[in-house]
């Protein structure tokens, strides 16, 4: 059997009525711990544009304070990407936001870091519609994406229409507008007012759908099921001289 998850598009949505503080600590920690390489991690960030440039300008503050480089120290906020190949994809993503989007943070990377190792730089990107982005980027890059209010069913059609759908991510202290948006989005995990990596296996199963991957949700009730092997036999009674007609008899026809 084929029991597959892989990684997405992953979003959140801000409106702004989310508490601002609270928004920057999930976003940064869903963005960029473990280097930005989780399956789960988020890669976009809608924002409402009422409250774009002040959350933004604590993302910017937040990024440049990560500390990068070797894990095994306390400081140490951020650690290198899985290998060169991983590296490489990065930095060409980064030299095609470039052309069209707009810096908003970088975390500070030293000359040596830069020089060994495969150590990138968390970054932030602005960009104008979700379109612009044609695959999963698997890495430490956030893109950034301003929303007016009366565009959140657009918001929705976009993310869905990207083909992805592992885990979502909401802001928003609006009881109705997220249970609106949980309901909408063709995700397989959505997270109200938090982070939206760390599953806890039993208490979020987790798997996505679409080209987020397919079959039952890891830690959930289907999951073992999906891991035996069924079996069926058939016989034909009748070839060895069996009398079919007995099975269908009431106890009182015998």
């Amino acid at each position: 059997p084929l029991i597959a998850e892989t990684g997405g598009q992953n979003a959140f949505v801000v409106d702004s009525s989310a508490l601002p503080e609270q928004v920057v600590d999930d976003v940064v920690q869903s963005a960029f711990y473990s280097a930005g390489q989780r399956c789960s991690a988020a890669r976009l960030l809608f924002v409402q544009d009422d409250v774009a440039d002040c959350i933004l300008t604590m993302i910017k503050g937040a990024v440049e304070m990560l500390e990068i480089g070797d894990p095994l120290n306390i400081s140490t906020d951020i650690g290198p990407v899985i290998d060169h190949d991983a590296l490489d994809l990065l930095k060409q993503h980064e030299s095609l936001l470039k052309r069209f989007a707009k810096k908003i943070a970088q975390a500070p990377l030293s000359p040596q870091q830069k020089a060994k190792g495969t150590f990138f730089a968390p970054v932030v990107y602005e960009i104008e519609h979700l379109s612009q982005l044609k695959k999963e980027v698997f890495g430490p890059i956030l893109h950034v994406i301003r929303y007016a209010s009366s565009q959140l069913d657009n918001v929705i059609q976009d993310i869905n229409q990207s083909g992805y759908g592992l885990t979502f991510g909401i802001h928003s202290r609006i009881q109705s507008r997220y249970h609106q948006l949980a309901r909408n989005i063709h995700a397989g995990n959505c997270y109200v007012n938090r982070s939206i990596t760390g599953a806890v296996v039993g208490v979020q199963p987790f798997g996505g759908r679409g080209l987020s991957g397919t079959g039952p949700k890891a830690g959930g009730p289907h999951y073992l099921h999906a891991f035996v092997h069924e079996k069926t036999i058939t016989i034909n009674t009748t070839a060895i001289g069996g009398n079919t007609s007995l099975v269908g008899l009431d106890e009182d026809d015998v």
